[in-house]
Parts: C-alpha cells; sequence; structure tokens
C-alpha cells in the first residue's frame, strides 16, 4: 500500500514518465537478450565456419599425399608407395604453395608437427576390389591417409581432422574382355554380346547397325558416345540396340602399367621390345618387358638364329645349339598377307614339337629343373626387310600347350595357324574352356589363320582361300591401326576386328575365348583396316571371356599388371584420432 501511495496520481505527466520508463526498461532488456543471442549464434556460425575452413584443409593435407602415391604406385608399384611412406607424411601445403597456407598448422593426429598419418593397413592379398571396380579381382594392399589442420589466424584455438582409406589394386589386365588404352570402338559391329568387363583409357563409342550388348560393367575415363562412322548412324541413328547388363560408370580412373613413365602408347609398347644396353632389369620398365620375364629367348638375325633359356629376370641365360632348338624353329618360309601388301618372312614355331623337346631337353632342364618347362617364349625376328616384306612370327600345331601353359611375345606381328588351345574335339566351336591352359600371345599385331589356309595361294584373289571354323583359347594382347577420321578408309575396325583375318570366312565361325586387350598401336603391320571384301571376308564371330582368368592360378604367364588407387572411405575424425571408423 506504501508503494502505490509512492506512484503519482494517473493523469499527473509524473505518472506518465514512469509508465514510459518502465517500458523502455523492458525493451532496453529484449534488446539486450537479442544481441546475446545474435553474439552467441554469430560466434557458433564463426566456429562451424572455421571448422569447415580447416577440414578443407586437412583434406588438402591427404591429398598431396595422395597425389605423389598415386604417381609412385601407377608408375613402380606397391612397392615403391610403401617405402616412400616417410615422404607422404611431410607433403603437406606449405608457404611454396602460396601465403594461404601460412594461416594454417598441420599435425598428423599424434602430435606429430607438420606432417600427416600414412600408413598401411592391409599387406598386399589376391581380394576382391571395391568402389568402380567391384567385381574384379586383384592383388590389393590397403592405406591410411589422415591429417589433422589448425587455422592459426581463426578465433578459436580448434582443430579438424580428415582421414581417407585407400585400395591400391594392381589387376591382371586379362581380367577383362575388353580393355583398350586408347578410344574404344564397337562402331558398325554385327551382333555382338560381350560377357565380361569392358574398360577404355579413353571414350568408348558404341554406335552399330546390329545389337550389342554388355553383359557385365563397364568403366571408361571418358564418356560413352554414338557418333556417326562412315555416313552411318551418329546421334541415336544406329538401328541396333546397346543393352548395359551391368554398371556404367564413366569419368573413372585410369588403370595404367607400373613402367615407370606415363602410358602413351610409344611408353607402353616397349614392354614387348628388347631392353636397351645398360638397361636395368630392376627398373619399372625392366620389371614388365616380356623379354626380361621369358624363359626362353629365340632371336633371329640376318646370319643366325640365337636361342637361350634363362630364369625369369636372370641376367645369366645359357645358349642352346641352332641344331638342337631347329627340332622346332623355321625361318625359311614365307607367305603374303594382303591386307600388308608384303611378303612376311616368317619365324614359324611348332607349339606341339616344342612343348616335347622343352620337356626333355637337357640345356632347359638344367636350367630350370626337371618338370618345369618354359611357360614364357619371347621370338623376334630381327632380320633385314626390303620395303615390300615384313618380318613376322607364326604358331602352327598349337593345340596342345606345355603343362602350365605359354605366353608367347614378339615385337614382331604374329599369326596363329589353325585351332589354338584346344585338345578336346567337343570343345572346338564352344565356350568351354575346361582342357585349356594358361595362354596368352603378345605382339605388334595378331592375325588367325585357318586350319584351311594356304601359303602357296596367299598371294592371290582372297575368295580362293575358304576358311574352316577356327578356336582360338588365349588372351591377346596386341596393337591395333588407330582410328583417323570417320570416314570407312580411315577406321581401325573395332574391337570386333581386333583379331585380323585374311582369308573368306562368310558362313564360319571364329572362335575366340580369352581377353581383348590394346595398350599401344601398331607400328610393323600398319595398314588401315579395310572393310571386308578386300582380303577378308567376316565371319560369325562368338567372343568369350575366359572365366579361367579370374583365378589367379590359371591367368596366362607373365600377365601385365593394371595400377589403380581406389578410394574407400573420406571420414571427418575428431583431432588426435587416428583409427576411427565411424
Amino acid at each position: 500500500m506504501l508503494l502505490l501511495h509512492l506512484l503519482p496520481r494517473p493523469g499527473t505527466r509524473a505518472y506518465a514518465l514512469m509508465i514510459v520508463m518502465m517500458f523502455s526498461a523492458i525493451a532496453l532488456m529484449a534488446l539486450t537478450a537479442a544481441m546475446n543471442w545474435t553474439g552467441q549464434n554469430s560466434m557458433h556460425n564463426e566456429r562451424s565456419v572455421q571448422l569447415t575452413v580447416t577440414a578443407a584443409a586437412a583434406e588438402a593435407a591427404t591429398e598431396m599425399a595422395l597425389s605423389r602415391m598415386m604417381n609412385d604406385y601407377g608408375n613402380s608399384g606397391e612397392s615403391a608407395v610403401y617405402n616412400n611412406l616417410a615422404q607422404y607424411r611431410t607433403s603437406i601445403p606449405g608457404a611454396a604453395h602460396g601465403s594461404y597456407w601460412a594461416n594454417f598448422s598441420f599435425s598428423d593426429g599424434q602430435g606429430g608437427p607438420n606432417q600427416n598419418y600414412v600408413v598401411r593397413t592391409q599387406t598386399q592379398i589376391y581380394t576382391n576390389l571395391s568402389g568402380q571396380y567391384a567385381g574384379l579381382l586383384g592383388f590389393a594392399s590397403q592405406y591410411r591417409i589422415l591429417a589433422n589442420a589448425r587455422q592459426l589466424n581463426g578465433r578459436y584455438a580448434i582443430a579438424n581432422g580428415v582421414s581417407q582409406d585407400v585400395q591400391l589394386a594392381s589387376v591382371p589386365v586379362f581380367q577383362f574382355a575388353v580393355f583398350y588404352n586408347s578410344l574404344l570402338e564397337f562402331s558398325t559391329a554385327a551382333p555382338l554380346v560381350v560377357g565380361g568387363r569392358v574398360h577404355a583409357n579413353g571414350e568408348i563409342y558404341v554406335g552399330s547397325g546390329s545389337p550389342l550388348t554388355f553383359v557385365t560393367n563397364v568403366t571408361t575415363t571418358r564418356s560413352i558416345s554414338d557418333p556417326a562412322w562412315a555416313g552411318q548412324g551418329g546421334g541415336g541413328g544406329w538401328g541396333g540396340t546397346v543393352a548395359y547388363q551391368g554398371v556404367v560408370s564413366t569419368n573413372a580412373n585410369s588403370l595404367t602399367l607400373p613402367i615407370g613413365t606415363n602410358n602413351a602408347a610409344s611408353a607402353v609398347r616397349e614392354v614387348i621390345y628388347q631392353p636397351p644396353p645398360g638397361e636395368s632389369q630392376s627398373t619399372p620398365m625392366g620389371q614388365e618387358r616380356y623379354y626380361n620375364k621369358a624363359e626362353l629367348v629365340v632371336l633371329v638375325s640376318n646370319v643366325t638364329v640365337t636361342v637361350m633359356v634363362k630364369g625369369t629376370y636372370d641376367p645369366s641365360p645359357v645358349s642352346i645349339p641352332w641344331t638342337n632348338a631347329s627340332y622346332f624353329i623355321t625361318t625359311n618360309l614365307t607367305f603374303t598377307d594382303q591386307r600388308e601388301g608384303k611378303t612376311i618372312r616368317t619365324t614359324e614355331i611348332d607349339v606341339g614339337r616344342f612343348g616335347t623337346w622343352a620337356a626333355t631337353n637337357a640345356w632347359v632342364i638344367a636350367k630350370l629343373g626337371t618338370g618345369n618347362p618354359p611357360n614364357i617364349l619371347y621370338v623376334a625376328d630381327n632380320r633385314t626387310a626390303t620395303s615390300s616384306q615384313l618380318t613376322g612370327v607364326r604358331l602352327k600345331n598349337g593345340r596342345t600347350l606345355p603343362s602350365q601353359g605359354l605366353t608367347v611375345a614378339t615385337p614382331n606381328p604374329i599369326y596363329v595357324l589353325g585351332h589354338y588351345n584346344c585338345i578336346n574335339n567337343a570343345q572346338l566351336g564352344t565356350s568351354d574352356t575346361s582342357s585349356t591352359r594358361p595362354a596368352s600371345l603378345v605382339a605388334d599385331a595378331c592375325t588367325i589363320l585357318s586350319p584351311a589356309w594356304s601359303d602357296a595361294a596367299s598371294n592371290r584373289s582372297y575368295t580362293t582361300r575358304v576358311a574352316t571354323s577356327t578356336t582360338v583359347n588365349a588372351a591377346v594382347l596386341a596393337g591395333v591401326v588407330y582410328s583417323t577420321g570417320s570416314a570407312q578408309s580411315q577406321f581401325s575396325g573395332g574391337a570386333h576386328n581386333f583379331p585380323r583375318l585374311l582369308e573368306a570366312w562368310s558362313g564360319r565361325t571364329l572362335t575366340l575365348n580369352g581377353s581383348i586387350v590394346n595398350l599401344f598401336n601398331s607400328v610393323r603391320a600398319s595398314t588401315q583396316f579395310s572393310w571386308p571384301g578386300a582380303y577378308y571376308d567376316a565371319p560369325t564371330r562368338q567372343f568369350y571371356f575366359d572365366n579361367n582368368f579370374n583365378n589367379p592360378n590359371l591367368i596366362p604367364p607373365g600377365t601385365p599388371q593394371l595400377r589403380v588407387l581406389i578410394r574407400a572411405r573420406w571420414l571427418n575424425p575428431p583431432a588426435g584420432v587416428i583409427n576411427y571408423n565411424g
């Protein structure tokens, strides 16, 4: 009651002033509360921004390490990565990368300043791959790269972390039904079903007038399109359907050979050449050369034939007399390759005789041991050729291979005469490879000659060379003559014409069980592909991926291993935590 007596009476000026003052105090209190809320919210936002900025900085540090890791792995393999862990740990942004990075400090999450945390979390094993290459098997190891970053000029003394788990995968190239290190073309193909994985380190062209079916996954480092070719199709105007029964991934990572340099055609082609004087077998390229991998080497010159037996990467080969090795080698045969328009001076290998010879030869047994015949044969015909000649290697009598399989590699074009690697008559013309042995053919170019082939008829019209149905069970790694334009005369022939033909195959079937791999362009057998009707007619093609190649024990001898870094998991762990798994 006393307070009421103290208030001015209503209607007086003092009363009005008091009311104004009360409402002003209330408004001031509300304003103060709002300003406090705004300030706290602003500080919270500033903290969130700072956390985002430090996470980006930590990710930049892991990416620097990853970039170096990818380069080392692609060029030199997993052992080089493991040996260089100390270098990756010091790969962090600094003044050399711009003044911006002076605002940050980095650590490895364990108190180690100015470094990343980089460890191998899984040694190399043969396992299923992840990411875009799920479904493939490879020799894979796993690494974790982690960095903590702190913003030095920020309001708050906070750090943030990023960790990346990656898989370093080494994939046998013959796990692909089709693999191209460049543009991969299925343009103008006859009906074709591709039964295994497909990858291109470049564009894939799929336009065709006939159905084209991909049974499993397709990956490309670029895109898939259907441009016009030879005045046909383009932009969806082809008559044939394209069906994808698996996953399609564009802009995928490149798959490369660890040869110590880029994977351009001219660089990769070196794997089929003899090593230059002074090159160490321990270099990345030295490890990939078929000459160094081979256990039997045949070198043909103008005056001699040198035959040597050795272990893989063996610097001390043993020479074998020509009088002994001539049991399975012939060098005085010639025939005409009408695509090249040249006479082929041939080094011919009788594969059946080779298998018998290798199993019992005293020099071979002394070097490699009993029951261990050579399974990688390197042949180079280095004879001088005129402008109308070309040296080549031909395999005949190849239905039965040595017990451990056989890879034949040459820098020359290779010709396969008759059925190859198929001892069971019931399996001819089928996809049944249960009786085969691991096999690959590696060359500048690969031409298949049917059992009906005649050297005497090779210079006549192709219509006189009528083929018979043929089965070849082998992976083929060879060159092609790249497309130079979209006209018929500029076409590579596409993947369906990868195995070259020189006979009238109309009404006959060519069965190829294996893998088609193109890593480089042909430089010896280098004449552009011509449409059927010039030197051959097309067969019915039965091209199957050999599922044996998914078994590491049945991969062809000396199979190249492609390298790829697969990003498995990106995490944002708390600062100071290195074993965070989400």
